[in-house]
């Protein structure tokens, strides 16, 4: 586990791409259905309860959230898709908030994806998986809430998404995970190491 992300802090909200931060360094961001865990997936990962705002109204995160890891590193946590009680003028502009985000934004060097393990591969998770085949992006799945199921069926959960997105032209990596029960954290990390490039920093100082 990587204590680096525990010092991560809320720099800004952007209702527009235009009020993000400069679009410089390394960005790593979170995307998914509402309701899914995002937040709490955050919250999971840095060992603090209210960084990312969790809420038990779906939609409730409607701007693009960056909370810096250090000088050259952050993580983002962008409005949650599939809002149902949500006027369509503001799911239009959300929608076009984050694809400007995700067309523009170079900054971007990976997504991780969060699905209810229970509701996985809806049409909206289908296409944030296309923008990241459009960018070339590397994408990593988090199956959440997998405490919901018995191991067996969480399992095969996993290997049925895992088939289901053989067929789709990037790496995509994917695990289970729990913020309840704590699971799946080390591996996450791992993953953001790597798109942040902690790991070879590791490597090359050996």
């Amino acid at each position: 586990m990587n204590p680096i992300y525990h010092q991560a802090k809320f720099i800004n909200s952007a209702p527009k791409l235009k009020d993000a931060p400069p679009d410089q360094g390394m960005e790593i961001a979170f995307a998914g259905r509402s309701n899914a865990g995002k937040s709490s997936a955050i919250n999971t990962l840095v060992q603090q309860n209210a960084l990312a705002r969790v809420s038990k109204t779906p939609g409730r995160t409607q701007l693009l959230n960056f909370f810096e890891i250090d000088a050259k590193r952050k993580l983002v946590d962008l409005p949650g898709y599939g809002y149902a009680k949500v006027p369509e003028a503001i799911k239009k502009d959300w929608r076009q908030m984050m694809e400007s985000y995700l067309h523009d934004r170079q900054a971007l060097c990976g997504i991780v994806q969060v699905m209810d393990i229970r509701h996985p591969l809806t049409d909206f998770d289908w296409q944030m998986v296309e923008w990241c085949e459009h960018r070339k992006l590397p994408l990593h799945i988090l199956l959440t809430k997998s405490d919901k199921l018995k191991f067996g069926a969480a399992k095969t959960t996993l290997l049925q998404v895992q088939r289901d997105l053989s067929q789709a032209d990037i790496v995509v990596t994917l695990q289970l995970f729990s913020a309840l029960n704590k699971t799946g954290i080390d591996d996450v990390h791992q993953v953001l190491d790597e798109w942040f490039g902690f790991r070879k920093m590791v490597v090359s100082g050996d």
